[in-house]
């Protein structure tokens, strides 16, 4: 039975329980935080004793974080509040400010990123086809292929969809094709309508015997789904993980949240875009007015890399490594475009920001325009130098 936005009663139920689990979960950190406040308000009573020490620990703090290579707007934010609560901001400070309190995980992401790095040879001949081709952008590939690790491929045609409802029927239509294995891995899944639509090409796909993978991350879809979803798409034959489970315990991995948007078919056809599988996406419903975004069809070697990059993120949760060789697979596809595509990914563990120094690059180098379209629109001070940079030369951004 379905209700006038088109979901299903036990999705409305499902929704409805999965925001109880996150009322819960914010109620529970803020109780931490509160706490931890409280104790540094009580530490700051005992002004004679601590005032001082506190103050030049603060002090050291602030000229660590004034020396640290990030954005300088994140930096005097940090600087402020130490500033002004030399406690409570060092404590905030060291629970969520620190990347380097990451460095285990860190240490577990590199660990499996090199152990695929192998796996993605660059063809130098068509390095040299870009660098003939255009100097400024072989430069460019050349920076993804240092700092992130993926290479440049040819031999891929690129399909652009400017209204997700055209890019989810032809991913339907795709996933409706597989013979061998379906890779999904998505920031936000809803339990209703549009996701239902594939849903039930997975079920079908998984009892005729291919590898139906679906990952998705628990804060983007907590909204959404409930933590029965799992076990139903198991019960139906589809593997399925949710990366980062929001627990009600501060810790600082739980800030880092996996947005990306990936499908892989048969390694040979591959989605991606700013969509997520929720309804809104598709102007389903409209809880913020109608939306809009774009998909990205890949057909052809350019799939190699995010069939990598979704194994990649799909074995760095669990300690057991699989071997993702059987599913980079050759294949004997042509295609109609000859030009280059590179598909790369990036964690925000590093002190490289791989994406943003990509798009600083691409505004930087245009000679007459660069336009972008995104939902979110956050800018940097580099983002805006370079912004400033474009209108002094003429260049339209």
């Amino acid at each position: 039975m379905k209700d006038r936005k088109g979901q299903t009663k036990e999705a409305e139920e499902n929704t409805k329980n999965s925001v109880r689990r996150l009322i819960m979960v914010v109620i529970s950190i803020l109780l931490q935080v509160v706490w931890i406040i409280g104790l540094a308000v009580w530490l700051t009573n005992y002004y004679a004793a601590i005032s001082t020490l506190a103050s030049i620990l603060g002090l050291l703090l602030v000229f660590r974080v004034y020396g640290l290579q990030i954005n300088s707007a994140y930096k005097i934010s940090w600087i402020i509040l130490i500033l002004m609560f030399p406690i409570m901001g060092a404590c905030l400070y060291l629970m969520f400010g620190r990347t380097g309190a990451l460095g285990s995980m860190r240490k577990w992401f590199d660990k499996v990123h090199a152990a695929y790095a192998h796996l993605l040879p660059q063809d130098e001949q068509i390095v040299d086809k870009l660098e003939m081709a255009d100097g400024t952008l072989a430069r460019q590939s050349g920076y993804l292929r240092r700092g992130a690790g993926y290479p440049v491929y040819q031999n891929t045609d690129v399909e652009f969809y400017g209204d997700t409802t055209r890019a989810l029927e032809a991913q339907k239509e795709e996933l409706r094709k597989a013979k061998k294995f379906i890779f999904m891995e998505y920031h936000a899944i809803e339990d209703s309508v549009a996701w239902k639509g594939i849903e039930e090409i997975l079920e079908e796909k998984a009892a005729a015997g291919l590898d139906v993978r679906v990952f998705y991350d628990d804060m983007g879809s907590i909204g959404f789904i409930s933590k029965e979803f799992m076990e139903k798409l198991r019960r139906k034959g589809i593997q399925c993980k949710v990366f980062n489970p929001l627990i009600p315990i501060l810790n600082v991995f739980m800030n880092n949240r996996d947005h990306r948007k990936i499908t892989v078919i048969d390694g040979k056809v591959g989605f991606t875009g700013g969509y997520n599988l929720a309804n809104e996406y598709f102007n389903l419903t409209h809880p913020y007015g109608e939306w809009k975004d774009s998909g990205i069809k890949l057909t052809g070697d350019g799939v190699r890399s995010l069939t990598l990059i979704f194994l990649e993120m799909w074995n760095a949760t669990q300690r057991e490594q699989e071997d993702p060789i059987p599913y980079l697979l050759k294949s004997a596809y042509r295609s109609a475009e000859a030009g280059f595509v590179q598909p790369y990914a990036d964690i925000p563990m590093d002190d490289e920001q791989v994406g943003e120094e990509v798009y600083i690059s691409m505004a930087d180098k245009a000679e007459k325009y660069c336009w972008f379209m995104t939902p979110y629109l956050i800018i940097t001070d580099a983002v805006s130098y370079t912004h400033l940079r474009a209108h002094e030369t003429g260049r339209n951004l």
